[in-house]
């Protein structure tokens, strides 16, 4: 019984959000900056490469994919919106989890945010590369030859743009974090741009007989491409890991999290209409800078792809710069509970977790350099549909057990919300391949050997236990 409620210890709300105030983080970012640290962490190789692996099994009713995808995420994004607003933390969905479900779920729920959000940067920093060949293609008429721009398995040796990417994001992230939401919020609006001519483009070339016939697989291919343009919407969580360096994080960060996810599946759904109606669906899964193919089958001409190309080499960029610093936030916040070592949550004289910056830089890059793509994003799904799925649940068990608890957001129609969001994050996970529940099972019980070898031993909240009982 006592190690069975050693591992359900729940931190409390407000001993969370007293943490919160004495953070050594600095609190310099407004509404604008986590919006676009949000747009700017969900906006990258989800549309540029993602759409490309599922239109060939969905059909053209890729969009509808993308709706399905949307949805599951909305349900997230709006419990993510009051846990947020009710525990401002950095943590993200592990500081949620420890104030609802107690210390091994929250574990739990951290280690699969690392896998979320560490792979997912690996992820993007890959897709980063075919965009970079594109350009270079269009402007100098070279490229970077294959066997150092494609992972083993992909007909390279090593993808060096991949890790060239991540190191550049890990130095602007050591410069301190008001300095990164500036440069964040000029990409940001820069591939919104992007996107939008795209889509004005691309509607000229716009024919009905490749919108037939839409579903050729049916549900099936519509869920199977869900499951993969989930991928698409990570990163709209973004915001809550800046709780502690936001300035007003009760008001703004729900907001930011409810703004940019709606920016983001407008935009999504809009350019994967575009591009399918433009060249077909087929045609999609052809090339690893599709969007830049379908600028250059609909003009004919080399200017708009090379702008497109130019446009997600910077906006991929971004991305990785977003997500690698979500993620060493996480770490700041799992660091601090005493379930990582110290050096994790450590700042230097800019406020800046500069050791833990560092290092996951350097091993993301590596994993960057060498796993395929498609791995990579079906191992980022599985971890983030686990996380939302906990966040779901997360809400749904403060507002039974903390009701008086100050709120500055409320799910609506609740318990559906929440409910649904749970059944559509358990049904996109079944979509994934087995190797990636293979994956996830290792990475798992790696976690969890970690958490019993190390964390529980040296938890702060089971510090202040015992100190509790001797006194």
């Amino acid at each position: 019984m006592s190690s069975a409620r050693t591992l359900l210890r729940v931190k409390p709300a407000e001993q969370l959000t007293e943490e919160s105030s004495h953070t050594p983080l600095r609190r310099t970012l407004g509404l604008v900056p986590l919006v676009a640290l949000s747009v700017g962490a969900t906006l990258g190789t989800g549309i540029f490469v993602v759409l490309a692996d599922a239109a060939p099994s969905a059909g053209p009713a890729v969009v509808v994919s993308f709706v399905l995808a949307g949805l599951a995420a909305l349900c997230s994004a709006l419990s993510y919106a009051e846990l947020a607003g009710s525990v401002p933390m950095s943590g993200s969905a592990y500081s949620y989890t420890y104030a609802t479900m107690g210390e091994l779920v929250a574990w739990v729920c951290g280690w699969c945010l690392l896998l979320e959000y560490g792979v997912s940067v690996a992820a993007v920093a890959v897709g980063w590369g075919g965009y970079l060949n594109e350009f270079l293609q269009g402007t100098i008429g070279m490229t970077i030859p294959e066997a150092l721009s494609a992972p083993p398995g992909e007909g390279g040796l090593v993808n060096i743009p991949a890790a060239v990417v991540v190191l550049l994001a890990t130095g602007v992230l050591l410069l301190g974090v008001r300095e990164s939401a500036r440069a964040t919020t000029v990409v940001t609006l820069l591939k919104i741009g992007i996107l939008v001519f795209f889509v004005a483009v691309a509607v000229t070339g716009f024919r009905s007989v490749n919108m037939s016939p839409f579903a050729p697989m049916g549900f099936a291919g519509i869920s199977a491409g869900a499951s993969a343009v989930f991928f698409s919407f990570i990163g709209f969580d973004a915001a809550s890991t800046a709780g502690e360096e936001a300035r007003d994080p009760k008001r703004d960060l729900p907001r930011a999290i409810m703004l940019s996810l709606s920016i983001v599946t407008a935009l999504y759904v809009l350019v994967a209409l575009a591009a399918v109606g433009a060249v077909g669906a087929g045609a999609l899964g052809g090339s690893d800078a599709s969007l830049a193919m379908v600028l250059q089958t609909v003009t004919r001409q080399g200017w708009p792809s090379v702008v497109l190309a130019f446009g997600a080499v910077l906006a991929i960029a971004s991305v990785v710069l977003t997500v690698l610093y979500g993620q060493t936030r996480i770490l700041v916040s799992m660091s601090r509970d005493g379930l990582m070592p110290q050096m994790f949550s450590r700042v230097n004289r800019r406020a800046v977790p500069a050791r833990n910056t560092a290092l996951v830089g350097v091993l993301v890059a590596v994993l960057a350099s060498v796993v395929p793509l498609s791995r990579l994003a079906e191992a980022t799904s599985i971890g983030t549909l686990v996380a939302f799925g906990l966040v779901n649940i997360g809400v749904l068990i403060l507002r039974r057990n903390r009701p008086d608890l100050n709120r500055s957001f409320r799910t609506p129609l609740m318990p559906w919300t929440p409910l649904l969001g749970v059944a559509l994050c358990g049904y996109l996970i079944t979509g994934l391949d087995a190797v990636t529940w293979l994956a996830f099972a290792l990475w798992s019980a790696a976690g969890l050997a970690v958490y019993f070898l190390y964390g529980m031993r040296r938890s702060k909240l089971a510090r202040q236990d015992a100190e509790q009982v001797r006194g």
